[in-house]
């Protein structure tokens, strides 16, 4: 799944690309990719006229402001994919949503998994009151309050391991398994110590590397294992970068020694059994 550098990079290319122009019509081709309105008519009907003001992002959902007022919400999921393009471009086998602009631009959202949602929020709506997922994001990491003694207040009484907890939305916003992985080998934690044995200076040290970690990720235009593109079509550099996450039996880039995998709730770790103790 894209996690927050994958979505803020999609998100600074949308605001370059698509913003200050009139939407001009759409195709709504798998109808359950609206979480709402459910009604393929009614979103066309009152997205289009409609320019796009900016583009933020909350944790790993993107909200696009129009001049309306209301709101266009978008949640990548699994496999989902916004791509700018030429309206006359070969549709892709797994063409979920078309939205037309001027110049024959497209934006193009793809996705094989169909686990990708779209919401339109009225403008006399808050966004959190239909997209609820928001509801339950915690601080983002680079918010000025986003500080150990934050982080520690989150952890510190938690008896689950800190891998398990660093992927919780509820604690930090926008982290999945793949920067969790990065993050634990940057601050030397194993990834199955509980929450509740983790010493101040370790918890400065998770502090430290998710904000270090994710400023990477997002300066190489995220990660690409799988499935995530850019809005060009472009893969992320990070996966080239990576510390731990994909390297299972490689030598770790620190001592040599072969990275480890493990299961913990059902999620893969990889780490350093040298280097992480």
């Amino acid at each position: 799944m894209p996690e927050l550098p994958e979505v803020e990079t999609v998100r600074r290319g949308l605001d370059k690309l698509t913003t200050k122009q009139p939407i001009e019509g759409g195709e709504v081709l798998l109808q359950r990719t609206l979480a709402y309105p459910l009604s393929s008519s009614q979103f066309l009907a009152d997205l289009v006229g409609n320019s796009i003001i900016s583009w933020s992002r909350r944790g790993k959902y993107l909200l696009a402001r129009l001049s309306s007022g209301s709101f266009m919400g978008i949640h990548l999921r699994m496999t989902g994919q916004l791509l700018w393009v030429k309206r006359d471009t070969t549709l892709q086998k797994h063409t979920r949503i078309r939205l037309f602009f001027p110049d024959n631009q497209e934006l193009r959202f793809v996705d094989t998994r169909t686990f990708g949602k779209f919401w339109l929020v009225p403008s006399d709506v808050v966004p959190e009151t239909i997209i609820t997922g928001l509801q339950k994001l915690a601080l983002e990491p680079f918010d000025p309050e986003f500080t150990p003694d934050y982080l520690a207040q989150k952890i510190n009484k938690r008896r689950r391991p800190i891998k398990t907890l660093l992927l919780e939305q509820n604690i930090v916003a926008g982290i999945g398994n793949i920067y969790a992985d990065e993050v634990l080998f940057k601050s030397g934690i194993k990834p199955d110590v509980l929450g509740m044995d983790l010493r101040p200076t370790q918890i400065q040290h998770i502090h430290n590397a998710i904000v270090e970690v994710l400023q990477t990720a997002i300066d190489k235009g995220g990660t690409t294992f799988s499935d995530f593109l850019n809005l060009l079509g472009v893969n992320g550099n990070y996966g080239d970068a990576a510390w731990v996450y994909g390297r299972k039996g490689e030598p770790c880039k620190v001592c040599a020694t072969p990275i480890e995998k493990i299961k913990l709730s059902g999620r893969s770790c990889h780490f350093c059994p040298v280097c992480q103790n």
